[in-house]
């Protein structure tokens, strides 16, 4: 038996055919191709004949024709459910929590970047942590404003192609093998989204956030847009396409601020301390 077929996850990692440097194929989202490093899987950081051919996710949600997943499958959700473990026990006290979103390619030098580093700063020093994506670009942004502001700077990596690792600014890092726990994370350990400019993985976490508030399965939480040069053409389509079709309410486009001004960012975030989330759960400061 090789080792390819030993492996529970089928994670071919002696198998020909793998993502390599010199390929710039690899759909990142938000995250751009390059010089890769080192290549993240969870806790494990590999590189060379070690990387395998395909994500963790990748293999969990491709077709099979065969009945191996009924074998497969079931060690599967052990290694999910240790991955809510490590993200529960690894965030559970870390206090009121900010998100920010953005894109990876904008790097400092950028008008996008500067911004996000001062929204993070201001944030930070007001009470509350700065949890981003722990990549490059504006989440480096992000976490290093968190340092500046005196808030705890969090990363919460994800296995991709190509992937480089947390920035140098995270404090508190956590890697994931799958999206959904991580996305679970941000949601749950987070009172408020701020969203900078950024590409499809910036607009898969904003449409989740608009789904969760909608559907009232997250409370008491803001959603900023920031940047109304780059947004307007989203909204714009929101209300004159959705709204327009019946397809959403009226209600549906109060869930956001937009806005080109870091007060007011700061202002809708709120403190993270403090009278106004007297009374809020402390894992999360959200009643």
């Amino acid at each position: 038996m090789t080792r390819a077929t030993e492996d529970v996850d089928g994670e071919l990692s002696s198998a020909p055919g793998r993502l390599s440097a010199d390929d710039q194929t690899g759909d990142r989202g938000d995250d751009p191709t390059g010089d890769p490093g080192f290549y993240s899987k969870g806790p494990l950081r590999l590189s060379g004949d070690q990387v395998p051919a395909t994500t963790t996710d990748q293999r969990l949600l491709e077709s099979k024709s065969g009945t191996d997943w009924v074998h497969e499958d079931p060690w599967r959700v052990m290694r999910i459910q240790a991955e809510f473990v490590e993200g529960f026990g690894s965030l559970a006290e870390i206090g009121p929590a900010v998100s920010i979103f953005g894109s990876a390619r904008l790097k400092a030098g950028t008008q996008a970047y500067a911004d996000t580093r001062e929204i993070a700063r201001r944030i930070a020093e007001n009470g509350n942590a700065i949890i981003t994506g722990g990549g490059p670009g504006i989440m480096e942004a992000g976490n290093l404003g968190a340092c500046e502001g005196g808030g705890v700077s969090i990363g919460l990596g994800i296995e991709l192609p190509f992937e480089t690792g947390l920035n140098q600014h995270v404090e508190l890092g956590v890697n994931f093998r799958y999206f959904f726990v991580r996305k679970t994370m941000f949601l749950k350990y987070s009172r408020g989204f701020v969203v900078m400019p950024g590409g499809l993985g910036t607009l898969d976490e904003l449409f989740e956030a608009f789904t969760m508030v909608q559907t009232g399965k997250i409370t008491s939480f803001p959603i900023v847009l920031f940047g109304t040069d780059y947004w307007r053409g989203l909204v714009d389509w929101m209300q004159n396409t959705l709204l327009a079709a019946g397809t959403i309410s009226e209600t549906d486009l109060n869930m956001f601020t937009l806005t080109d001004d870091i007060d007011e960012v700061v202002a809708a975030i709120g403190p993270g301390h403090g009278q106004d989330s007297a009374g809020a759960n402390p894992a999360n400061g959200r009643p």
